[in-house]
């Protein structure tokens, strides 16, 4: 048996009662947020005391802060989803509202179940083979806090009510539309969490055993980094003793790696969790290879000039097929040979590579523009518009990349290949 989608999603007839229900969340998220406002404004206020009472009123006000900053998640939903699940005993069906966070009212009734919860694992994994217990899946695409549309899963033969069994395949994406409408949306140049439309095999990453070390391997692109940052907000939930004490420790490549990363964790209510490169950890590093005699003399020889200006050369080049960016209710399309014409036309000028991106950029957004019909654009807005695509930010990294020396250089020695083809007719091999 598979789940069964309805086709409509948004003239859902729950949409009223769904959009109560979500604003009721909000509401009480918003109480506990004043609760914890209003006791930390009684506490900041008192002095004085024994050396114990003062550490007790700081690690107290410590604590409010970071839950402050947890229960501070932005634009993004609260709620997205909900599961409809027989009880262990049989019975009627209960509903559960999956959210970012765990909402109790002011009843504590709990109104929202955090995605991290074990009720929540259904609302990601169950299939129509193994329905977990379900008879439907709600998703909910939510922008500025209003539902505008309600996608449904039915499972098993009694739908609620709702559809038919029409005979559909079980989708390979739970939450296909959904996923589709997430995706559609503009990039805001920032990674942001995927919390509203994990898959089954993402899932099966997140929530795995805390038993030594998980390495996920994967090409570029495949979402290694976002599944990474979701089992750390999930480990630090379920095993909140010892982790909340020990912390987590995110390493990255390089600072702007973490500028792009660094908002995935407190949307998802966990802000205590410490961003580094390496160098953070390690001040000082004392260097125990010597470049030998003869590698001394060829870095320091004046045809290394020649070389380095062939290492640029490589990095700034055409792209193989035609690039397409969906784009409202068109499709924005550069062709191979125009992109060689603005890399060559680019190479003719005598400024510096780093100098020439925002001209390079500038030409390609000239090429795009005609076919940005939405609205009125200059330069300008269409430049800053094509940005937030993260398509759009690739392929100006394909194309003339901001290069820094260090990077260079690490790319240019660390590849035989790379070194071999910019030493070219001015080097031996050897």
């Amino acid at each position: 048996k598979t789940p069964i989608r309805p086709p409509s999603m948004t003239d859902h007839p729950d949409l009223p009662a769904e959009q109560a229900h979500i604003d009721r969340a909000y509401e009480s998220l918003e109480l506990i947020r004043q609760q914890a406002l209003g006791i930390r404004k009684l506490t900041t206020g008192q002095t004085g005391g024994t050396f114990q009472e003062r550490y007790e009123r700081n690690y107290f006000d410590e604590k409010l802060v970071q839950m402050l900053n947890d229960l501070d998640i932005g634009d993004s939903a609260l709620v997205f989803g909900r599961i409809d699940r027989t009880p262990d005993g049989g019975g009627e069906p209960e509903p559960f509202h999956i959210g970012r966070l765990a909402v109790p009212d002011k009843d504590n009734n709990q109104i929202v179940v955090d995605w991290r919860a074990q009720i929540a694992e259904a609302f990601y994994r169950a299939t129509g083979r193994d329905p977990m217990q379900l008879v439907r899946r709600r998703h909910f695409l939510v922008d500025n806090r209003r539902l505008k549309a309600i996608e449904d899963e039915l499972f098993g033969e009694n739908h609620l009510g709702i559809g038919k069994d029409d005979g559909l395949d079980e989708p390979k994406l739970r939450g296909h539309s959904t996923l589709l409408a997430t995706l559609r949306k503009g990039r805001s140049g920032q990674l942001g969490d995927i919390v509203a439309t994990i898959q089954a095999e993402q899932d099966v990453i997140i929530r795995a055993p805390n038993k030594g070390v998980l390495v996920v391997q994967g090409g570029p692109g495949t979402g290694k980094t976002v599944v990474a940052l979701h089992r750390a907000a999930y480990l630090l939930y379920t095993h909140q003793f010892p982790l909340a004490a020990q912390g987590v420790l995110v390493v990255g490549p390089n600072r702007v790696f973490l500028r792009y990363i660094e908002r995935v964790l407190p949307s998802l209510g966990e802000s205590g969790v410490r961003e580094v490169v390496l160098s953070d950890l390690v001040k000082e590093v004392r260097f125990g290879v010597v470049d030998s005699a003869t590698a001394r003399r060829v870095k320091g020889d004046l045809r290394m000039t020649e070389l380095l200006k062939r290492a640029i050369a490589q990095r700034q080049r055409t792209i193989s097929s035609d690039f397409e960016l969906p784009f409202g209710g068109s499709v924005l399309r550069v062709r191979p040979k125009d992109v060689l014409r603005v890399v060559r036309e680019a190479r003719k000028r005598t400024k510096r590579h780093n100098e020439l991106c925002r001209a390079v950029e500038g030409e390609l957004v000239s090429m795009l523009m005609p076919s940005m019909r939405d609205q009125e654009y200059t330069l300008a807005t269409a430049r800053a518009r094509l940005r937030e695509f993260e398509q759009f930010r690739a392929l100006m990294f394909t194309i003339w990349p901001s290069l820094a020396p260090q990077e260079l250089l690490h790319d240019l020695f660390g590849s035989k290949a790379l070194l071999r083809s910019a030493g070219r007719d001015l080097f031996t091999d050897e």
